[in-house]
């Protein structure tokens, strides 16, 4: 009987993943469970090294793009570990595999102007003060979509500037909240009665705005206000982390912002500041500039 199974309830009960995580996995064992069944491999488990590389090899022959095979070959590695732990494997087959690199997409950010441009929008609109008070926050403390959509009132803490985020994997960080996002906060808390459990962008039924309709949202909002760019939460995000790092030179404080548990991670931004530099460097260097 296949271990894939107990692996997910693992996943799923101790390591608290995502439902959208999860399912990636779920897919990616999947499709190395079928593998292993047309090769007439009755277990994953049983897998070896070098039928394990045929796998992913087999894959990439099937045209599975550079960034899919690294996921799927980081679930083997993760189902493979889970089972050494516990003692149902000698060695794992995926010690030392590596799939083939994907070339590194830079995200793409708002510059300040712009992002300040979405952000002070009207309030006077229907649901203005919840628009207002979405955007700010997003902006103004980096959040994730799935971490907004589930903040309670009770995670604000308004006096101290602070919001209790709780992120991937149930950790939990405090992030700052700037003064233009408490206000508009105080102003939305105010008009919508909101107070202690209720969600702070509650969706029509009452429970916590759904993450589709915030992407929808903002991508209204964005055109409102005269930016054409495919603006969506993560923007913010990536907006947000690029102009701290900007500004502060600090990966380290930018990391424990973003809440990511690898420095590797946030480290792309310093890519972005450098095009940043590159760019102001072209434009006012009097050296810089290639005569044509």
């Amino acid at each position: 009987m296949s271990a894939v199974p107990a692996f997910l309830s693992y996943l799923q009960v101790e390591r608290r993943m995502s439902a959208h995580t999860l399912d990636a996995y779920q897919r990616d064992l999947a499709a190395l469970s079928q593998w292993c069944q047309a090769h007439g491999i009755d277990d994953p488990q049983a897998l070896a090294t070098d039928q394990l590389r045929e796998f992913i090899a087999a894959e990439h022959r099937r045209g599975l793009a550079a960034k899919s095979l690294q996921r799927r070959l980081s679930a083997c590695r993760s189902f493979y570990a889970w089972l050494l732990k516990n003692n149902a494997i000698d060695t794992s087959p995926a010690a030392g595999l590596r799939a083939p690199k994907a070339p590194r997409k830079l995200p793409q950010v708002l510059d300040a102007d712009e992002a300040v441009q979405l952000v002070e929008l009207p309030t006077d609109a229907p649901l203005g003060l919840r628009d207002r008070a979405l955007l700010e926050l997003f902006y103004s403390s980096g959040l994730r979509l799935s971490e907004l959509c589930a903040l309670r009132w009770r995670d604000l803490d308004m006096a101290s500037g602070l919001v209790l985020v709780h992120g991937k994997g149930n950790r939990e960080r405090s992030v700052p909240v700037g003064t233009h996002a408490l206000n508009a906060l105080q102003d939305w808390r105010r008009d919508s009665a909101g107070s202690g459990d209720k969600p702070v962008f509650p969706g029509r039924a009452g429970g916590p705005l759904s993450q589709r309709a915030v992407q929808i949202r903002i991508k209204q909002l964005a055109q409102r206000q005269g930016l054409f760019k495919n603006v969506h939460p993560h923007m913010l995000r990536h907006s947000f982390a690029s102009h701290i790092l900007e500004s502060s030179g600090d990966l380290r404080g930018v990391q424990e912002l973003l809440g990511h548990s690898d420095i590797a991670t946030t480290q792309i931004y310093t890519h972005l500041d450098f095009q940043h530099l590159a760019k102001v460097y072209d434009a006012a260097h009097p050296r810089a500039k290639r005569k044509r």
